[in-house]
């Protein structure tokens, strides 16, 4: 019985999850982690990160392997030297493409 619901535990986590993007700023670190998460899948998987300054110019464009049976994968800069004002973190994983903000003061 407890097996039983571990599996319905487990398949109920994985039919809802969704692909999300979410960056942290860690001003006490100097850093900004970025993550992407995803439905886990049984083959590697290539996703492109790309970071993109407030005046439109991808600073860096990256491309992240995530590892088959893993849902996430993570980047991070430093904050200092980079530029102030809202930044886009996007995700192209296939044909789609997720985004998030954060602002650097």
């Amino acid at each position: 019985m407890k097996k039983i619901l571990i599996f319905l535990i487990f398949i109920i986590v994985n039919l809802s999850a969704q692909s999300k993007v979410d960056c942290l700023i860690l001003k006490d670190e100097n850093s900004i982690i970025c993550k992407y998460t995803h439905k886990r899948i049984a083959q590697d998987h290539n996703v492109r990160f790309d970071w993109i300054e407030p005046n439109g110019i991808i600073s860096r464009s990256r491309i992240m392997n995530i590892p088959a049976g893993h849902g996430s994968v993570y980047d991070y800069r430093f904050i200092s030297g980079r530029t102030k004002g809202t930044w886009t973190f996007k995700v192209t994983d296939d044909n789609n493409t997720y985004e998030t903000n954060f602002e650097i003061k």
